[in-house]
């Protein structure tokens, strides 16, 4: 029998996910993690509010989540200062980053993003056939004019930029990205993905006028609000470009329970803050048990920290097997020079001992195994 007829895009693409689930690992273990503190999930779980509220719709799950989230983007709006046609609400910020690359991309249509910046923001360009392009990071940050310099170069239709940023935990200050927009190519649209902008300071959310045609900014429940299993984000553009979603999104795609618990988490604002000071006191804490054992935590505006190896990516990685092999999950940049460092979820107390335990012995096994 003949196998289906592929497009040549999907014949050219591995059978790759973008990260190895920590699911996965732990079939491959046989055994659970002791702290789960890769994948950036909160966990110090939902707010109580949100629990509840999707405990009751779970009884109505029969019925399809409404397909306009109508409710959650009145509230977004009033939140935002905008209207409820500058929202659209997806599975996650992953799912709009692929409604928003099907809308944009064709073959050979020309991206640009940071190299080692998300890779599921690459994962669907190239499985829309775009030609990516990447240009390094700045001093551990992604830097807007290296960014826009290379857009300017290719002809990009599409430029990705994460503030804060993922996987070093670096920022810019939000008005430097807006004056930085003067310098955005014509034609060019700034993809701002501020998936981690409730753990920063003040300041760094960028201030854009929500009628501006230049950018879209993406937002998700995953983080703070502690709902990465619910799979709900959403973005904020100028009208038009929310209309064009329209044309290509799963109207049904984002189910109820979600929405019940996206809505009610918002209205936890006491939730919120008490989770801001969770992930700072966290934060603190890693950079303590970085230092105790001769490391660096790079400073960080979100619910991790990059811990700098002080050596290579091949001394980092053997850090990090030390780690998964003492039953802690975490994870690392990928590409160099930021893979020098592993990624740090911030996590409970409990948590982090068992990394603070877990430290030195990974160390001292990637330092044997380096032979120094």
């Amino acid at each position: 029998m003949s196998e289906p007829r592929y497009t040549q895009i999907v014949r050219s693409l591995p059978a790759t996910v973008p990260f190895v689930g920590p699911e996965t690992q732990i079939r491959a273990r046989g055994e659970p993690f002791k702290a789960r503190l890769g994948a950036n999930e909160s966990v110090f779980g939902p707010s109580p509010r949100a629990v509840e509220a999707m405990r009751a719709a779970a009884a109505e799950v029969w019925m399809y989540g409404d397909a306009e989230s109508y409710d959650l983007k009145q509230e977004l709006a009033a939140l935002h200062g905008v209207t409820p046609e500058h929202i659209v609400v997806g599975s996650g910020i992953d799912g709009l980053l692929g409604s928003l690359v099907r809308l944009l991309v064709e073959p050979g249509d020309a991206v640009v993003t940071s190299d080692g910046a998300y890779p599921t923001f690459n994962y669907h360009v190239s499985g829309y056939g775009g030609a990516l392009h990447k240009v390094p990071y700045v001093a551990d940050r992604e830097d807007p004019k290296t960014l826009f310099s290379k857009a300017a170069e290719v002809g990009a239709k599409l430029v990705y930029l994460a503030n804060p940023d993922n996987p070093m935990g670096s920022w810019h200050g939000g008005a430097d990205i807006v004056a930085a927009l003067d310098s955005l190519p014509e034609g060019a649209l700034l993809l701002l993905d501020e998936a981690y902008v409730e753990c920063a300071p003040e300041g760094v959310a960028a201030p854009v006028d929500p009628d501006d045609p230049r950018v879209i900014r993406m937002r998700t429940f995953s983080k703070i609000y502690g709902m990465a299993g619910a799979r709900i984000g959403y973005a904020l553009a100028e009208p038009g470009l929310i209309s064009a979603f329209n044309k290509v999104r799963n109207h049904f795609g984002v189910n109820r329970i979600a929405q019940a618990g996206a809505l009610a988490a918002l209205r936890d604002t006491d939730f919120l803050a008490k989770m801001q000071a969770r992930i700072a006191e966290a934060r603190d804490r890693l950079g303590e048990i970085a230092r105790e054992n001769g490391l660096e935590a790079l400073p960080s505006a979100t619910n991790f920290v990059a811990i700098d190896c002080g050596r290579d990516g091949a001394f980092a990685k053997a850090v990090l097997d030390g780690l998964i092999a003492r039953g802690i999950f975490v994870r690392m940049p990928f590409a160099a020079p930021q893979n020098r460092c592993i990624r740090v979820s911030c996590g409970t107390p409990a948590d982090l001992d068992a990394f603070a335990a877990a430290l030195p012995g990974a160390l001292e096994d990637a330092r044997a195994g380096s032979g120094t």
